[in-house]
Protein backbone atom coordinates (compact mmCIF):
# COMPACT_ATOMS: atom_id res chain seq x y z
CA UNK A 1 0.00 0.00 0.00
CA UNK A 2 1.47 3.40 -1.13
CA UNK A 3 2.30 5.80 1.56
CA UNK A 4 0.89 9.72 1.29
CA UNK A 5 1.65 13.05 3.19
CA UNK A 6 -1.44 15.03 3.70
CA UNK A 7 -1.18 18.59 5.42
CA UNK A 8 -4.19 20.46 7.27
CA UNK A 9 -3.67 24.33 6.86
CA UNK A 10 -6.41 24.70 9.94
CA UNK A 11 -4.02 23.18 12.17
CA UNK A 12 -0.10 23.41 10.15
CA UNK A 13 0.41 19.62 11.14
CA UNK A 14 1.46 17.35 8.35
CA UNK A 15 0.73 13.46 9.06
CA UNK A 16 1.71 10.20 6.63
CA UNK A 17 -0.58 7.48 6.04
CA UNK A 18 -1.23 4.36 4.11
CA UNK A 19 -3.69 3.73 2.27
CA UNK A 20 -4.98 2.63 -1.38
CA UNK A 21 -4.89 4.62 -4.30
CA UNK A 22 -8.78 4.23 -4.37
CA UNK A 23 -9.09 5.83 -1.21
CA UNK A 24 -9.26 9.51 -1.11
CA UNK A 25 -8.56 11.79 1.91
CA UNK A 26 -9.99 15.34 1.80
CA UNK A 27 -10.58 16.02 5.51
CA UNK A 28 -8.87 16.09 8.80
CA UNK A 29 -11.70 13.08 9.89
CA UNK A 30 -10.67 11.20 7.21
CA UNK A 31 -7.03 11.59 7.62
CA UNK A 32 -7.43 10.98 11.77
CA UNK A 33 -9.73 7.91 10.95
CA UNK A 34 -7.07 6.81 8.81
CA UNK A 35 -4.31 7.36 10.85
CA UNK A 36 -6.09 6.65 14.01
CA UNK A 37 -5.21 9.87 15.65
CA UNK A 38 -7.69 11.98 17.32
CA UNK A 39 -9.21 15.45 16.04
CA UNK A 40 -8.68 16.86 19.04
CA UNK A 41 -9.57 20.97 18.62
CA UNK A 42 -9.62 20.83 14.54
CA UNK A 43 -12.69 20.64 12.95
CA UNK A 44 -13.39 17.52 11.39
CA UNK A 45 -14.34 18.73 7.53
CA UNK A 46 -11.32 21.28 7.19
CA UNK A 47 -9.64 20.24 4.43
CA UNK A 48 -6.30 18.52 3.79
CA UNK A 49 -3.89 18.07 0.89
CA UNK A 50 -1.83 15.48 -0.30
CA UNK A 51 1.44 16.93 -0.85
CA UNK A 52 3.69 15.56 -3.04
CA UNK A 53 6.55 13.51 -2.32
CA UNK A 54 9.93 13.59 -3.38
CA UNK A 55 11.20 11.14 -5.68
CA UNK A 56 12.99 8.49 -4.84
CA UNK A 57 17.05 8.02 -6.50
CA UNK A 58 18.73 4.66 -6.63
CA UNK A 59 22.34 5.09 -6.18
CA UNK A 60 25.11 1.87 -7.05
CA UNK A 61 26.07 2.34 -3.29
CA UNK A 62 22.41 0.85 -2.13
CA UNK A 63 22.05 -1.67 -4.89
CA UNK A 64 24.95 -4.52 -4.54
CA UNK A 65 28.48 -4.53 -5.83
CA UNK A 66 27.50 -5.21 -9.36
CA UNK A 67 25.36 -2.64 -10.08
CA UNK A 68 27.55 -0.36 -12.15
CA UNK A 69 27.23 3.34 -12.16
CA UNK A 70 24.21 5.51 -11.74
CA UNK A 71 22.71 6.33 -14.65
CA UNK A 72 23.12 9.85 -15.90
CA UNK A 73 21.24 11.42 -18.52
CA UNK A 74 19.17 15.01 -18.90
CA UNK A 75 17.83 17.75 -21.76
CA UNK A 76 19.10 16.95 -24.86
CA UNK A 77 21.23 13.54 -23.89
CA UNK A 78 21.15 11.26 -26.31
CA UNK A 79 21.87 7.75 -24.86
CA UNK A 80 21.80 8.64 -21.48
CA UNK A 81 25.23 10.87 -21.24
CA UNK A 82 25.56 14.15 -19.77
CA UNK A 83 24.82 16.31 -23.19
CA UNK A 84 25.92 19.96 -23.81
CA UNK A 85 28.61 19.85 -21.47
CA UNK A 86 26.35 19.92 -18.29
CA UNK A 87 28.37 17.30 -16.38
CA UNK A 88 31.40 19.26 -16.21
CA UNK A 89 33.31 17.41 -19.13
CA UNK A 90 33.99 18.92 -22.08
CA UNK A 91 32.67 18.45 -25.10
Amino acid sequence: MPTYDYHCAANGRTVEVKHRMSEEVRTWGDLCTLAGLPLEATPADAPVAKKLAAPMYASSGNMGDDAGPPVMGGMGSIGGGCGRGGCGHAH
